[in-house]
């Protein structure tokens, strides 16, 4: 009730468009964000690189649900998949396609993007040869270059044109902070969170002043729980684990920290802009039920572990990679959470869900405010 009222009393206070009254009304998705977000832009990039190998360009990614390789990190489709199959639309073309068809959205996400500059990771060994210029903002200029091709004719979009649109803006920050850890102690890693956050918010608001009407901005998974942080930062000291996951506490506490940061800022840009949806999708809440609870998801006991790798502790072997020789593929994906390292499709569609139902409560609610602001107009 109280979040209604506050919704009724920034309606009241401002001059707003209508709201979008059900799922359906979306008929354009532009997504940005890293690997749990890119549909093949990675992929293209690589094969216009020359990069020598690229496993997601080969069997078993891809096989589920396309039977055939996507540049997608799963054996099948992504969050960003089933809200636009839900949705009734395209699945979202990659923005580096060749004579790709926009007329229903672009997807801009890049594997290995980042929330900070590139810059940012040169002196930090590894990180700088696995930090991309595929970043946050590369990809908005990739979509403010694309904007004047979606109008009719060729111009700078009139008011009103994203109304119907929606744009997911991440996740970001994974990368960021997996490539920091890789030259920084971990609590030097908790000083860059208000820059990564801070990017974030600034990106929402391009969005915003742009004409996005509908902005969704996930937070990130729990990052103690995933395989490659277990294999390459393992400790010997019980209590640095989680007793009723196996996670990695501190790892763990950093995704919390980023999201709460990011949960705030959201709060603030929706206060200051009544007319838009700035929407926060929870990633860590269900990733961390899965962990806790795989039997209510149809989900192996050894959770933790990938259905795609080289054999060894969670099944990651960076020498054995999925996709690469001596790895194998676990029978049934639908029965694991982690497929690389990245979440398998069955994670995907549960995760999907989640996200749907809040955006279409959001939507209602919004939408039972517009009622009652007409009501009580049509009453004075």
């Amino acid at each position: 009730m109280k979040l209604l009222c506050s919704i009724l009393s920034l309606l009241l206070l401002a001059s707003v468009e209508p709201a979008i009254s059900s799922l359906g009304s979306f008929d354009k998705i532009f997504s940005f964000g890293d690997t749990f977000a890119d549909t093949g832009n990675g992929r293209i990039m690589n094969a216009k690189n020359k990069v020598p190998f690229d496993p997601t360009a080969k069997l078993p990614y891809g096989q589920t649900y396309f039977g055939r390789p996507t540049g997608r990190s799963t054996d099948g489709r992504l969050i960003i998949d089933f809200i636009a199959q839900k949705l009734g639309l395209p699945l979202v073309t990659p923005s580096l396609s060749e004579n790709g068809n926009f007329s229903h959205g672009a997807n801009f996400a890049i594997s290995a993007a980042t929330a900070l500059n590139v810059s940012f990771f040169k002196d930090i060994p590894i990180a700088s040869m696995l930090a991309l210029d595929t970043t946050m903002k590369v990809q908005l200029q990739l979509f403010e270059s694309l904007k004047p091709s979606l109008c009719s004719p060729a111009e700078a979009c009139p008011s009103g044109f994203f109304n119907s649109s929606l744009f997911f803006l991440g996740e970001f920050g994974v990368n960021d902070y997996s490539f920091s850890i890789l030259g920084m102690p971990l609590p030097q890693v908790y000083s860059i969170v208000p820059s990564v956050v801070g990017n974030i918010t600034e990106a929402t608001k391009r969005l915003i002043n742009h004409g996005a009407k509908t902005v969704v901005v996930p937070g990130i998974p729990p990052l103690g729980c995933t395989p490659p942080n277990l294999f390459f930062f393992p400790s010997t000291d019980p209590a640095s684990y989680e007793d009723d996951t196996g996670c990695l506490k501190s790892f763990n506490e950093l995704a919390e920290h980023h999201n709460t940061l990011l949960r705030k800022d959201l709060e603030a840009i929706q206060k200051n802009h009544s007319s838009v949806q700035v929407i926060y999708a929870d990633f860590f809440t269900p990733v961390i039920r899965m962990v806790k609870y795989p039997w209510k998801f149809g989900l192996t006991s050894d959770v933790l572990s990938c259905c795609c790798g080289g054999g060894g502790e969670y099944n990651f072997n960076i020498t054995a990679g999925c996709g690469m020789p001596g790895a194998t593929v676990c029978e049934d994906p639908s029965q694991y959470l982690y497929w690389d390292g990245h979440f398998t499709e069955a994670a995907h569609r549960i995760i999907a869900k989640r996200w749907l139902k809040k955006l279409k409560l959001h939507n209602e609610m919004i939408e039972a405010a517009y009622r009652y602001v007409n009501i009580a107009k049509d009453s004075a």
